[in-house]
């Protein structure tokens, strides 16, 4: 094989064209231009890394938006760095190396297919990364608790490695990448057998995202899992939720579409969250009301009064429609809760009586609050309950308590 160059060096070194020398020289001018090329490429790595996107650097740390410092804190400019001397030497060694041995461009070649090597993996890394750039500048945006996209970027990686190794192994083997992809469909099954958790949670991420079941910020409880708290990442293979107690739990994503799971977001987004709460009456507190009871009564004396007055039969109250001292409370905690500033008046508000068990009476308030932070809502709950046990003497009711040793020895000697 003629070159110019070589014929050029080798005419000043040996004082001959390179066609007249023998293999050894003709080797050390291969390698005087190899040098050349990896010289060559050096610099322009310098120049890209320093010069060109230093400068970059620097005009994006001052601009004022924050997305593109996702530029900066990436490996994007590193990988494209690199790839630019891995083209110089893949473009330069069919011309700096023409020796051959046994009719064989040996060192040609294998410098070839290790730049081309290089070129597949550095360009897969570029793509790679900027995918992750895309992903963080995404999840800055606030679609994206509502529409994860984590899970279509690890689905678009996958294809990239697989791509990447079917290149490079068309590479070493000296084949068209034609030739391999047409042989993967007698692999299919064996391809959907090593990634069928990732096709699983491809389907499952897709259902996910497009029914909006779950959302990265959701606050979802799944016991077969032992999950109850926040989800951080909705990915391709895995849900990752951290806890309320700090720990992170990992669910399969596509458990959340074979399972059942409870998801808050409603009651996040409503601003009100829900009390479902009982107290339990002693039943053998529960009686009619009377002439005696009524100044202890004295708020609602009026509606008492009324009552009575018109239904009811004091010497015989069987007979009559008289109010109970049970019912009375029910109506006060009605008034009460109407009242409260803390209670939602727009929702549902009911204060109901409940199958009587051998545990008493329940008094059950199914009421919304107007604030659902968890510890104000644990607070307002508390209140409305301590009001309520504290109020119960004043109808002449009790609590429920089941009794203890120490009441049994107490009632013992009060006897």
């Amino acid at each position: 094989m003629n070159n110019p160059w070589h014929n050029r060096i080798s005419e000043q070194f040996f004082a001959k064209p390179h066609d007249q020398i023998d293999w050894h020289q003709s080797l050390a001018v291969d390698g005087t231009l190899l040098l050349a090329a990896i010289l060559g490429s050096v610099i322009s790595y310098w120049v890209a890394r320093k010069l060109v996107f230093g400068l970059i650097s620097r005009v994006v740390q001052k601009t004022e938006s924050t997305w593109d410092d996702e530029l900066l804190n990436s490996k994007l400019f590193k990988w494209l760095s690199l790839l630019l001397p891995a083209v110089i030497i893949l473009t330069a060694a069919p011309h700096a190396i023409i020796t051959h041995h046994d009719g064989v461009p040996i060192f040609s070649s294998f410098i070839q297919i290790s730049a081309k090597v290089f070129i597949v993996i550095l360009s897969f890394l570029a793509i790679s990364s900027l995918l992750n750039i895309l992903e963080r500048i995404y999840s800055r945006l606030e679609v994206s608790r509502e529409l994860p996209i984590k899970s279509f970027f690890q689905v678009i990686k996958i294809i990239l490695v697989l791509a990447a190794i079917i290149l490079i192994v068309s590479t070493l083997i000296g084949k068209s990448p034609v030739l391999i992809f047409s042989g993967l469909g007698a692999m299919t099954a064996i391809i959907m057998l090593i990634f069928k958790d990732s096709i699983l949670g491809l389907v499952a991420g897709i259902q996910l995202s497009a029914n909006r079941m779950v959302a990265r910020g959701d606050w979802i409880e799944m016991p077969k899992f032992g999950a109850d708290g926040e989800v951080l990442e909705v990915a391709l293979t895995t849900v990752k939720i951290r806890n309320w107690d700090k720990t992170i739990t990992t669910i399969p994503t596509y458990a959340l579409i074979s399972d059942s799971f409870k998801n808050w977001r409603g009651m996040s987004n409503s601003g009100v969250r829900r009390i479902k709460r009982s107290v339990s009456i002693d039943m053998s507190s529960v009686v009619f009301l009377d002439q005696e009871s009524l100044p202890r009564l004295r708020k609602i004396s009026l509606l008492i009064e009324t009552w009575n007055t018109q239904n009811a039969d004091l010497a015989n109250p069987i007979n009559a429609r008289s109010l109970t001292n049970i019912g009375t409370f029910r109506a006060y905690i009605r008034e009460y809760l109407k009242n409260h500033p803390k209670i939602a008046q727009e929702e549902t508000l009911l204060v109901r009586q409940l199958q009587p068990t051998e545990n008493g009476i329940p008094v059950e308030l199914y009421i919304f609050t107007t604030d659902n932070r968890w510890a104000y809502y644990e607070d307002i709950q508390s209140d409305i309950f301590d009001h309520l046990l504290s109020v119960l003497p004043e109808f002449g009711l009790r609590a429920f308590q089941a009794p203890s040793d120490y009441s049994f020895q107490s009632m013992t000697n009060v006897k």
